[in-house]
């Protein structure tokens, strides 16, 4: 079954409700959220909705992550989100988040 990655259709806004509830020192990964918002193995589409987010968006991006504990972000973005992370707490090593310790859904 396609999903749209359309920022305004049914599945975006049940993966940003999902986002919203990712409390603070906790992550999800792409994959835990898709399969949260009942779409298993769309994880893909999460992260192109995520790319879509506006500026500025109050949604907890950065709590967000691949499903080996990495930044699914290259560069200076994911060093940003792992900054973000550590200042809530979140432990990385060597670029790694403990997904067994931090993930908020498995």
């Amino acid at each position: 079954m396609p999903v749209a990655v359309d920022p305004q259709s049914e599945f975006a806004h049940a993966v940003y409700q999902i986002m919203a509830a990712i409390p603070p020192g906790k992550v999800a990964s792409y994959g835990a959220i898709a399969a949260q918002a009942g779409f298993p193995r769309h994880a893909r589409f999460v992260g192109r909705l995520m790319g879509t987010l506006p500026k500025g968006s109050k949604l907890p991006w950065w709590r967000v992550i691949r499903s080996d504990g990495r930044s699914g972000m290259t560069g200076a973005a994911a060093e940003r989100q792992l900054t973000r992370l550590v200042a809530e707490g979140v432990i990385v090593i060597g670029g790694r988040v403990d997904m067994r310790r931090y993930a908020a859904f498995l």
